[in-house]
């Protein structure tokens, strides 16, 4: 039997999603969580591999079981074995040739700036808190350029492994609520840090400390070129989108829809 879960979790104490040797990571945990309920080892299949200090409010993830349980007693099982910071939010069954990597056909995420001369004491692991007033309007009309089927070699790590930097941003969006500033990118894929290069990119441009335009920086296809790579603390995996047969449900609440709470 296959059954897929959708997870979020607080990436802060992370050394990102994706096992690693001697380090804590959000993958490690939840297999972890699941032998203690199974008594199997069982590896996962993940939507997205998030970096270190990156957050998730639905990553999707599948694995394979021999353990016929409800789902209750799969959430309750789980996340009584998972740390405060990780937490299953619903377990559901998905055909045999379902992955949750593989079947993805977009992914969103989110980025929160808090543009204030005031700390955000309630929110600092989570924005990047910036004190220079951002030209929002300027930030907005450059990151429309990003749109397309587009080389992103200027977008991304210098230690990313993608064989090919072509990718397709579908939509994007900048909405400002009081001193937050969100910015949401939607893809067909993402390459190493390249949401934190955009979005550094986009606030050097508002700070006037970078003049080029986000077409010159796609056109150069070096990385050298791009802004900063913003901190890890503000970027939010959204989730990943399927066929509408699956019935999976991946963001149920955007970012702005949790800071109106």
């Amino acid at each position: 039997m296959k059954l897929g879960f959708t997870v979020e979790y607080d990436g802060t104490t992370y050394s990102g999603f994706q096992s690693q040797k001697n380090v804590l990571t959000v993958q490690g945990c939840i297999e972890n969580a699941l032998k203690k309920v199974t008594k199997e080892d069982i590896r996962i299949n993940y939507s997205g591999r998030t970096d270190a200090g990156v957050h998730a409010m639905s990553q999707v993830c599948d694995f394979e079981t021999n353990i016929d349980r409800n789902k209750k007693n799969w959430l309750n099982g789980l996340n009584s074995n998972l740390p405060s910071s990780i937490a299953v939010k619903d377990i559901f069954e998905v055909p045999a040739d379902f992955n949750s990597r593989f079947s993805a056909i977009e992914r969103k995420y989110a980025y929160l700036i808090y543009n204030s001369d005031n700390k955000p004491l309630f929110f600092e692991k989570h924005t990047y808190w910036i004190t220079n007033k951002l030209n929002t309007v300027l930030m907005e009309e450059e990151l429309k350029k990003f749109i397309g089927k587009k080389d992103f070699s200027s977008f991304r790590s210098s230690n990313c492994n993608s064989n090919n930097a072509i990718k397709t941003v579908n939509d994007v969006s900048l909405k400002t609520i009081n001193n937050f500033i969100i910015i949401t990118i939607v893809a067909n894929a993402f390459l190493q840090n390249m949401v934190r290069i955009m979005v550094g990119t986009l606030i050097d441009i508002a700070k006037k400390e970078n003049s080029m335009s986000i077409e010159e920086i796609l056109d150069k296809k070096n990385r050298s070129f791009a802004g900063k790579t913003a901190p890890a603390c503000g970027l939010f995996f959204l989730g990943p989108s399927y066929k509408d047969e699956l019935k999976i449900k991946s963001c149920e609440k955007s970012i702005i829809e949790r800071l109106k709470i």
